[in-house]
């Protein structure tokens, strides 16, 4: 096996990893795909890539709940949008307590209320940011990392969303020279205009800062549809060392309709 520094990595990169899970529906419409039948290779696919983070979208609390049961080393933050509390998808960050020390976290609503939970705009859906302050205990670095999942029908919604989101980071009070890293479902391609925002701020896309990098479309799916590249890391003094798409076999064809991206970044 080669190690991390043959690889172009160094002993105290860290890696990240963005997935959407695919809620776990009451009325089986994923068949074959469904949940009880992905879950043992989604757990397999995080304990065998052990990211230092891994932010989710679409989690249910059922699904976040065996989770919890699996990868003892992690703990959990993030809330239900439906509520604040457990009802409805969370955008839920899992952290490796031995490599992270949470600083302090939240959760805003992407709506013209963002601390309630409230639908914004034309959404058609309630849509979150989970912000969190984080400290490598290796480094010392601080870093913010936010995750999140814009709205798949309103344009408005994702336009207004990334402005929010870049509003919390100018909030924030560790802005400047801190590392930052937006990650998650974005429902749309690096071309589309809503990313201006993110540009303006400094934020680029992880994507395009690496050699080591992948251009997979990320929704696949199962295999059923057209498939399109709509999951994105944007980062800020940060270091991309690699960026994949995790389009690998962990037991089942599809652990998602969506693919993890994975990035190893040196703060």
């Amino acid at each position: 096996m080669l190690c991390g520094l043959c690889l172009g990595t160094q002993a105290q990169d860290l890696k990240i990893i963005s997935f959407n899970i695919r809620y776990n529906s009451c009325d089986n419409i994923d068949g074959e795909n469904g949940w009880p039948n992905r879950k043992g290779a989604v757990a397999k696919m995080i304990l065998e890539e052990h990211p230092a983070a891994i932010g989710l979208q679409e989690a249910l609390i059922d699904q976040l709940q065996y989770l919890d049961t699996v990868l003892t080393h992690y703990r959990r933050i993030g809330v239900g949008r439906d509520d604040g509390k457990e009802a409805g998808e969370f955008m839920a960050i899992y952290y490796d307590t031995t490599r992270l020390e949470l600083l302090s976290h939240r959760t805003r609503w992407l709506s013209e209320t963002p601390d309630v939970p409230t639908k914004g705009w034309d959404a058609a859906c309630y849509r979150t940011v989970t912000i969190a302050r984080f400290r490598d205990r290796q480094s010392g670095q601080e870093f913010l990392y936010l995750n999140t999942h814009l709205d798949h029908v309103g344009k408005a919604a994702r336009t207004e969303g990334v402005k929010l989101i870049v509003n919390s980071l100018k909030e924030s009070s560790i802005a400047g020279n801190v590392p930052v890293v937006v990650g998650g479902d974005m429902n749309s391609t690096i071309e589309d205009k809503i990313f201006q925002r993110f540009y303006d701020a400094n934020l680029k896309p992880a994507r395009e800062l690496t050699k080591k990098t992948s251009h997979v479309d990320t929704y696949n799916a199962y295999g059923k549809e057209p498939s399109a590249l709509i999951d994105h890391f944007f980062v800020r003094n940060v270091k991309v060392r690699q960026f994949r798409t995790l389009d690998g076999n962990y037991g089942v064809p599809y652990i998602s309709d969506h693919y993890p991206i994975e990035m190893v970044i040196g703060l």
